[in-house]
């Protein structure tokens, strides 16, 4: 996907936030609040974008957010379970419509077996309770698969707008 794709996925999200007349707020790891970035890039997202957390250490998923201690210990901070802890977090501290998060391995060095380099967890958490997970395997280095997890996450959320036109 090229900057200008992107920046069009981008302005489709925030005119449907804005028709909705819903908030958005993230709360990044691996993509360190480019997420954020490609968002509010778009004139006029100050109307749609509540706020980002920039959550790449475990202390931060915990202080600013609320991650349980105890998930991060009990399954790492690339996992289901800590992105849904991230996303409800983040929707309740920034009061938003909607939350994304994400956690991932983006290399060169980090990954194992069980989660190797281009692993990146997402979540999606929306006032009405609703939420989804999702794990993806990107390929390529750091910067690529930093920017494929951003795309996914923005695309993810874009799914949500149509699924429940």
């Amino acid at each position: 996907m090229t900057d200008s794709e992107l920046m069009q996925l981008s302005e489709q999200v925030g005119l449907a936030l804005k028709a909705r007349r819903a908030t958005v707020t993230t709360a990044e790891s691996c993509t360190g609040g480019w997420i954020a970035k490609t968002l509010t890039d778009i004139a006029g997202s100050s109307a749609w974008f509540e706020r980002g957390f920039v959550t790449y250490s475990n202390e931060a998923k915990a202080q600013m957010i609320g991650v349980s201690e105890a998930t991060l210990e009990a399954h790492g901070a690339v996992s289901e379970q800590v992105v849904a802890e991230m996303a409800v977090g983040a929707l309740r501290a920034a009061k938003a419509t909607y939350a994304l998060s994400v956690s991932g391995i983006a290399g060169p060095d980090g990954g194992s077996a069980e989660k190797p380099v281009g692993t990146v967890w997402f979540g999606l958490a929306c006032a009405s309770g609703q939420g989804i997970t999702h794990v993806e395997r990107f390929d390529g280095d750091r910067e690529s698969v930093r920017r494929q997890a951003t795309i996914f996450a923005l695309r993810m959320l874009w799914q949500q707008f149509r699924q429940n036109a």
